[in-house]
């Protein structure tokens, strides 16, 4: 087992590889005079101690390098590099703060000495936990040293110079999640946590405005101080301020009312200052915007004589005459005076739209007068010609940007181009004056369906007027009818009974009285009965649904009208009475035949 070191060179050199000093088992430097900028392996850059990554976590080889792995010879094993032209080994997702490793394909005759010997190479071991099963878990103080246990993986392992299959075996070193690490991981970045806002606080203090001054307290002097402040207008903000915590502390009583009165009546005597000054900057404000518009109207009409002189010299008469340099100029000349004029013409029709809508809204403001029932078809007529009056004119206001756009396209475009684009013009202006055409139809028959409305309602309230007197007319005409037929019932009963007395002698007569009196059927004659009946069966009355109700029990064509106009014929047989107070009022007919009998 214990087979002295035959080469100590090769672990110098494996070592070398990792990046760090070589070792020897007795913690002393198998090489004194080592140079960490002499590498040797061809392809490895020399080691250089501000590297980023040594002491935390070594910066990772790439894949593609060769990487050239030695013969490692330790006291009482020895380790044998993998091949180098095999793939290397598979290892899993780095958990977060890794300090351990599992180790895997131990000897089944290694122990705890060994698996030290080997892995005290690569840093500080805290722990190692062995199963039976011939692997292992190590955890290293320091995360960059599971960097350097990785680089064991894949190398096979001989216990002294033994043979026996229970002596070797081949390492597998991978990453292993360990409770530990994850908890001094967390622990370590609560710390960074907390450190971070510590500093974001210390910042935010530091760039903290300061705080404003403490309000005096309340007394004599300082009411009066600020009674004299608020008098002033440079200094009323501070001095409303001051007033307002004093009230919210609750320093008015009894005895300071008076003081806070006076000023608050002071603080009151700033609002019309107030007002005026609003109405001043209100009206410096609209007098600027008449200003700007008007001076922005002159710079167009000047741009606009400007692009007529470029226009002009553009012309073959004119243009022939200059150099080509002279033709390129103004060209461009033109092009940049015509984009220019075109964004202040933008800038002055937004300022006129503006000013359109602002008078279209206050015209919506306007309350709209509420509309009769009669009167719902014109009503709707009238809004669908407001809707279509309203999308006319964004209609108009779309063609009017687009005939600007096309100005522009127009003046961006070659010559050769103008006609095309001045037939475009000449259809757009002709689509723009048929919809004006079109607007102005619309507006005229909104005028007259107005017009239409207007004497529909004067024909309402004259059919009013004329329903109310024919009213009147008819309830005199009744009044007269009824006396009528009380004076005609008066007589037809006096006839009933001279018929009565010689019907046996002639058949003529008999039809002749029947004809004339207000019964002028046997039906009728049945209902009289009957209703006579019923009502003798009330004797205080009953109204007109309940009889038709009890009445069309026996016949269902009964209706309610032929009963009340039979009853109202029949004035000594039947009366009608009112019965009630207020809302409660009911009509209510009553059986009076046998009073009739009396009379007559």
């Amino acid at each position: 087992m214990g087979l002295p070191m035959s080469d100590p060179t090769a672990w110098a050199t494996a070592m070398n590889n990792l990046g760090m000093a070589p070792m020897g088992m007795t913690g002393q430097p198998l090489l004194p005079d080592f140079d960490p900028a002499l590498g040797m392996m061809t392809g490895i850059p020399p080691i250089n101690p501000m590297m980023p990554g040594l002491g935390i976590v070594p910066p990772p080889i790439p894949p593609d390098m060769p990487a050239v792995k030695e013969i490692i010879h330790c006291k009482s094993c020895t380790l044998f590099p993998p091949n180098p032209h095999l793939p290397p080994p598979a290892t899993r997702e780095r958990p977060p703060g890794c300090k351990t490793v599992f180790v895997g394909g131990l000897p089944e005759n290694g122990t705890e000495q060994i698996i030290m010997e080997v892995f005290e190479q690569c840093g500080e071991v805290i722990a190692i936990r062995k199963s039976k099963k011939n692997f292992c878990h190590i955890r290293f103080a320091e995360e960059f040293m599971v960097d350097k246990a990785l680089y064991l993986s894949g190398y096979r392992i001989r216990l002294g110079s033994s043979t026996d299959k229970k002596d070797t075996g081949r390492l597998h070193v991978d990453f292993a999640q360990a409770r530990d690490d994850l908890y001094e991981w967390e622990c370590k970045q609560r710390m960074l946590a907390r450190e971070e806002r510590h500093r974001r606080r210390l910042e935010e203090e530091r760039f903290r405005p300061p705080s404003p001054p403490p309000v005096v307290h309340y007394s004599d002097h300082e009411c009066s101080i600020i009674a004299e402040k608020l008098k002033d207008d440079t200094k009323f903000s501070e001095a409303v301020q001051t007033l307002l915590t004093w009230i919210e502390r609750g320093e008015v009583n009894r005895r300071t009312a008076n003081n806070f009165y006076s000023m608050i009546q002071s603080a009151n005597s700033h609002i019309r200052r107030l007002v005026n000054e609003k109405a001043a900057h209100e009206k410096e404000m609209e007098e600027a915007k008449e200003k700007f518009k008007l001076a922005l109207s002159g710079i167009l009409v000047q741009f606009e004589q400007i692009v007529a002189v470029y226009h002009s010299a553009s012309k073959q008469k004119a243009w022939d005459h200059f150099t080509k340099a002279q033709r390129k100029n103004i060209s461009v000349w033109c092009k940049q005076a015509e984009e220019i004029r075109n964004i202040h013409n933008d800038e002055l029709m937004g300022i006129r739209r503006e000013e359109e809508m602002e008078m279209s809204d206050e015209e919506i403001e306007d309350p709209s007068e509420m509309k009769e029932t009669e009167e719902s078809a014109l009503v709707s007529q009238v809004e669908a010609l407001k809707e279509e009056n309203d999308s006319l004119r964004w209609q108009l206001d779309a063609y009017r940007n687009e005939v600007e756009l096309l100005k522009q396209e127009h003046g961006k475009a070659s010559r050769d181009e103008d006609t095309t684009k001045e037939q475009q013009l000449k259809l757009l202006q002709q689509a723009l004056q048929g919809m004006q055409q079109h607007l102005l139809k619309v507006q005229d028959e909104y005028k007259k369906r107005e017009a239409e409305l207007e004497k529909v309602r004067e024909d309402k309230l004259k059919i009013e007027t004329l329903l109310e007197t024919l009213k009147e007319q008819q309830s005199t005409v009744d009044e007269e009818d009824k006396e009528r037929d009380a004076i005609d019932g008066q007589g037809n009963e006096s006839s009933m009974s001279r018929v009565c007395a010689c019907s046996q002698e002639k058949e003529g007569p008999v039809e002749k009285t029947l004809n004339n009196s207000p019964v002028k059927s046997e039906r009728e004659a049945l209902l009289v009965g009957i209703i006579s009946t019923f009502l003798h069966v009330h004797p205080f009355g009953a109204s007109i649904e309940y009889i038709c109700s009890y009445l069309q029990r026996l016949d269902s064509k009964i209706c309610t009208t032929e009963v009340e106009v039979l009853m109202t014929r029949l004035q000594t047989t039947f009366k009608q009475e009112l019965s009630g107070v207020g809302a409660s009022l009911e009509k209510k007919w009553k059986f009076c035949g046998f009073d009739g009998l009396k009379t007559t």
